[in-house]
């Protein structure tokens, strides 16, 4: 029997998507594994911040917090500058370069050369920091919705994003605590900081010149023009539209914020100090856990971007949030039925401990394979909307809301260990567990993710942007573009 060749999107659709090649989506989402080595080595910077320059631990998580909020005001005008750059060595491989340059070098300096500063050169370097980040990520980000439109393959997309998100952290990690950490004495002091930063920052521009590879057939001026016969620049009014206008939009903000905010505090060093090297009694094992539970998980996310080709990013978002919601309710009841230093401890207590976290990492992976298509079909909705293709001013309203609400994920997670009498030295794993250290650092690990679903699931009520309306998006959009082509004519 002759072998029938499956329908293609486009055909099934009747739109004309830009399609890329596998290879090419996998290497230009490695900016995800660049991002991710940064976010690593950003994590430890409430130790840098202690043990480096002497500040209180309570004192960090605020002055972090108020570092967050200068990102978020300084990126709505790169994003402007992004969105109205066009020249020949590409937009997105520009700025990331710009972007990795200076971050690196504000690493270095946080990290290893200007030990002993004080608070005033700390919150100097981290800010510098702060602009080489925003730089490097909205640029970054721009490249999901540039390297396809097919709605088969965006989920796909998301699953590349989502592997390196999970996968590079969870390899720095055992680089951390399992390599470094041991090296000096199991502290996290400057010379085991030091460490970190000299690893991290090479792997990264490992990362970035690989996702350039992926992204330069699309990087070009064409896959950025508008759709309207106006010549006017982009400017903050484009912004203000999109916050107010796009209802899509905000429903996704308000998701992925919650969502942000919650990885954010969960993700913080001083939080795995608390749950795995007090409470459960081996930090190291931080590490094998999340190997074991992320590993085996990561099939989630590529079932999840099946599915959502097939259903709408949407739909398997709700679903995986309600499914993370009860998982996290029970894990919970469970660390609170018992002696979690058992954990370590019996095999039975561990299998349940790995088992919960195993499903509540699947869930997180089919929810950021989801996110990430969303994002694209929101910049492409705003194309249809306004006529004007503003990924970078996507990126940079996003953050800014975004830097101004998961900012305070350092700050809970500081000034809540400093409720439970942390407030001029930070945790360490060779402290003794008390019943506070127990409440708290369940709390943080999984209460606080379960209170992002909620606000997640009430935003995805709101959010209209289902795989038939897409189809309808995509249509306008070329439609527009053929009579704009006719009339240049």
């Amino acid at each position: 029997m002759a072998h029938t060749k499956r329908e293609t999107a486009s055909e099934a659709d009747g739109v004309q998507y830009r399609h890329s090649k596998w290879w090419q989506i996998a290497l230009t989402m490695m900016s995800n594994g660049m991002s991710m080595t940064f976010y690593s080595l950003i994590t430890l910077v409430s130790y840098a911040a202690n043990v480096n320059y002497g500040i209180a631990m309570g004192l960090a998580g605020v002055l972090l917090t108020g570092s967050r909020v200068f990102d978020g005001v300084i990126d709505p005008f790169i994003a402007l500058v992004i969105d109205r750059y066009s020249g020949k060595f590409g937009k997105i491989r520009f700025f990331t370069a710009i972007g990795w340059v200076i971050r690196s070098i504000a690493a270095l300096m946080l990290f290893v050369w200007a030990n002993g500063g004080g608070v005033v050169l700390f919150v100097a370097l981290y800010l510098i920091y702060i602009v080489g980040s925003s730089i490097c990520d909205i640029a970054g980000n721009m490249a999901s919705p540039i390297i396809t439109t097919d709605p088969r393959q965006r989920p796909i997309v998301g699953v590349w994003g989502t592997l390196y998100s999970y996968l590079v952290p969870m390899i720095l990690m055992v680089v951390s605590n399992v390599v470094l950490l041991p090296m000096f004495g199991g502290e996290y002091n400057a010379q085991m900081l030091s460490a970190c930063a000299l690893v991290y920052i090479p792997i990264s521009l490992v990362f970035m010149l690989l996702s350039f590879v992926g992204v330069k057939d699309m990087d070009k001026a064409e896959n950025f023009e508008n759709i309207t016969a106006s010549d006017e620049k982009v400017g903050i009014k484009d912004m203000w539209h999109l916050l107010k206008d796009n209802r899509p939009f905000q429903m996704y903000v308000l998701h992925c914020v919650s969502a942000k905010l919650s990885q954010q505090t969960m993700s913080q060093a001083i939080v795995s100090t608390l749950v795995f090297g007090i409470l459960i009694g081996n930090i190291g094992l931080s590490t094998i856990v999340t190997a074991v539970t992320s590993l085996p998980s990561i099939i989630f996310a590529v079932l999840a971007g099946k599915l959502a080709g097939k259903y709408g990013s949407r739909t398997i978002a709700i679903v995986s949030m309600i499914v993370g919601s009860v998982l996290s309710i029970v894990a919970i009841i469970y660390c609170y039925s018992i002696d979690m230093l058992s954990i370590s401890q019996s095999m039975v207590p561990m299998v349940i401990f790995f088992g919960l976290l195993f499903l509540i990492n699947a869930a997180k992976m089919a929810i950021t394979t989801a996110d990430t298509a969303m994002r694209s079909d929101v910049v492409d909705y705003e194309l249809s909307r306004s006529g004007k293709y503003l990924p970078g001013v996507v990126t940079a309203t996003y953050n800014f809301i975004d830097q101004f609400i998961s900012s305070l994920g350092t700050t809970i997670a500081a000034v809540g260990v400093s409720l439970i009498g942390y407030v001029n030295t930070a945790p360490q794993p060779t402290d003794a567990p008390t019943p506070e250290i127990k409440a708290m650092g369940l709390f943080l690990y999984f209460g606080i993710p379960l209170l992002g679903w909620i606000i997640g699931l009430v935003a995805m009520k709101f959010y209209t942007l289902t795989r038939v309306k897409m189809i309808e998006v995509q249509k306008d959009i070329n439609e527009r573009k053929a009579e704009l082509e006719a009339q240049a004519e």
